[in-house]
């Protein structure tokens, strides 16, 4: 039978190894959604200067005119791609959380399996003991 320090013992490392991995998932979530953020930004700021470069070259209220409904469409786009990387971002923090429920929960079945065990020995144990 293990002694109470054994038992906490490896507890703690379990804890530790299941935290370890949490923590690891959780970085690389967070990368992720940063690496996807800044390419969106990215992207979106090479298309409004890519616009405010035409506005700049029109030299005349027609010319302004004709520019006007791309200034429309970056913008439109812009939006698009912002919330795109933004559902991509809470579907990725989704599934690291589901991940990070999966450690717990089976830390919490291995500890209870372990403690049916210990609580199977004690039973024939004392099963032996009165007879």
């Amino acid at each position: 039978m293990y002694t109470i320090n054994d038992q906490f013992a490896k507890a703690s490392r379990q804890f530790a190894d299941n935290a370890a991995q949490a923590n690891r998932l959780l970085l690389q979530n967070a990368e992720n959604a940063f690496a996807l953020q800044l390419a969106t930004l990215e992207e979106n700021t090479n298309a409004a200067f890519a616009f405010i470069g035409e506005v700049v070259e029109a030299r005349d209220f027609d010319a302004l005119k004709t520019v006007w409904p791309k200034g429309l469409q970056v913008a439109r786009e812009s939006a698009e791609r912002n919330v795109g990387t933004a559902q991509e971002v809470f579907g990725n923090t989704l599934k690291a959380g589901e991940a990070i429920g999966r450690i717990a929960k089976g830390q919490f079945e291995t500890a209870a399996a372990e403690v049916q065990a210990e609580v199977g020995k004690a039973t024939k144990a004392a099963k032996k003991a009165t007879r």
